[in-house]
C-alpha cells in the first residue's frame, strides 16, 4: 500500500519529540498553525530546522485568505475569494492575489498552501462562506483557474477543495458530520464543474468529510467510488490525493485515528493529514508502520518550484502587484 502521514508540531520551534516523529519515513508531511507561527523569519528557521532533520518532508500551510490564512504578522492580509466575484477586473486580480500569496509562502520555505477552495457557496454552508469564489459553477472554475495560473507562476502547486463540494451540506465537518442528500446527476451539473473542468491543472485534491447518500455511504474522502471511479476515472485526475484532517469530527465515522488513515489510504488518499491531537497522530503513525506503506511518487510534485527568498519585497512584479491590489482596495 501506498501512502504516508502528514502532522503538526505544538509550538514555534521543534522539540526532541517532534524530532523523533519527523524521522519516521512514513511521516511525509508537516503543516503549520497560526500557533506555529511568530512572522516570517521565525517561520523560515523553522523551516530550515525541520529540513535539516528531514530534507525531504512536505511543507504545508493553510494560507487561503479571508479568514483562512495562518501567515499573518509582516504578511499581507489577503481579501476572502468571494471578494473577487463581483470585479470587472476578476481574473486579473484573482491571479495576481494568488502570486502574492504563493510568492511569501515559498519566501519562509515552506512548499504549498492548501488551495484555491473550489467548494460552491449555495448560502447553506457557514464553514464554506466567503472562503468560496461563487455560487455559479462557471464562473468560479474561471476565477480558481485563474487562482492556479497565480500560483503556478510564482512556483507553488495547487491543490483544489473540498471535492466533490462542500458548499450544500450545512453542517461544520470539523464539528459534524455533514450530509449532501443530493444525487451524482445534480452533482455533477453543479459542484463537480470546478473539479471537471480543472482536473488537468490541479496538482492536488483534497475530498470532502461529506457523506453524499445518494451516491455512497462512506464520507467522500473515505469512498473509493468517489476517488477511484468518479475522480480518478471520470475526471481523470492524475495528481495527488490528500486527506482532509483525520482529525475532524467528520471523518470519526470510520472509527479511531488507526482505522480512519487506513481507510483513507485504502481508498485511495496519497496522504492523510492528522492535526491538533499528537495522540491520534502516533496511533495514525504506528498503524502506517503495521501496514508497511510506501509513499507515493507523486507527492514530489507538491515541493515548492521555486527558491524561497525573504527579499522577494525587492523584486519589481511584488511591487507591482501589490500596488494593483490596494489600488482594487483588496489590501490595504
Amino acid at each position: 500500500m501506498q501512502g504516508s502521514l502528514m502532522l503538526d508540531i505544538a509550538g514555534t520551534w521543534l522539540t526532541a519529540e517532534d524530532r523523533q516523529l519527523l524521522r519516521q519515513p512514513e511521516v511525509g508531511g508537516l503543516i503549520l498553525f497560526a500557533r506555529n507561527i511568530e512572522n516570517p523569519r521565525q517561520v523560515q528557521e523553522l523551516c530550515c530546522a525541520i529540513r535539516a532533520v528531514r530534507p525531504d518532508v512536505l511543507l504545508a500551510v493553510d494560507q487561503e485568505g479571508g479568514r483562512v490564512q495562518r501567515l499573518r504578522r509582516d504578511f499581507v492580509r489577503l481579501p476572502a475569494m468571494r471578494d473577487f466575484a463581483s470585479r470587472a477586473d476578476a481574473l486579473e486580480l484573482a491571479e495576481t492575489c494568488a502570486w502574492v500569496m504563493a510568492t511569501e509562502v515559498l519566501a519562509v520555505g515552506l512548499d504549498f498552501s492548501f488551495a484555491p477552495v473550489l467548494d460552491l457557496d449555495h448560502q447553506r454552508s457557514a464553514v464554506v462562506g466567503t472562503r468560496a469564489f461563487e455560487a455559479d459553477p462557471q464562473r468560479a472554475t474561471e476565477l480558481a483557474g485563474a487562482f492556479i495560473k497565480g500560483m503556478r507562476s510564482a512556483g507553488m502547486a495547487a491543490t483544489g477543495k473540498h471535492f466533490p463540494g462542500h458548499g450544500w451540506a450545512e453542517a461544520d465537518s470539523h464539528v459534524a458530520i455533514p450530509v449532501d442528500e443530493r444525487s451524482l446527476d445534480a452533482l455533477r451539473v453543479h459542484d463537480l464543474i470546478p473539479f471537471q473542468q480543472l482536473a488537468g491543472e490541479l496538482d492536488a485534491v483534497m475530498p470532502a468529510h461529506v457523506i453524499y447518500p445518494q451516491v455512497d455511504d462512506k464520507p467522500a474522502g473515505f469512498s473509493r467510488h468517489w476517488l477511484q471511479d468518479i475522480l480518478r476515472k471520470e475526471l481523470g485526475f492524475r495528481g495527488v490525493i490528500f486527506s482532509d484532517d483525520l482529525s475532524m469530527a467528520g471523518a470519526h465515522v470510520v472509527g479511531d485515528a488507526a482505522s480512519r488513515i487506513e481507510a483513507a489510504l485504502t481508498a485511495g488518499c496519497d496522504m492523510g493529514l492528522v492535526c491538533n491531537d499528537r495522540g491520534a497522530a502516533e496511533l495514525a503513525l504506528s498503524a502506517l508502520q503495521r501496514l508497511g506503506v510506501q509513499p507515493s511518487l507523486a507527492l514530489a510534485k507538491m515541493r515548492s518550484r521555486a527558491a524561497g527568498s525573504l527579499e522577494y519585497k525587492q523584486d519589481p512584479r511584488w511591487r507591482a502587484s501589490i500596488s494593483t491590489l490596494k489600488a482594487a482596495e483588496l489590501i490595504a
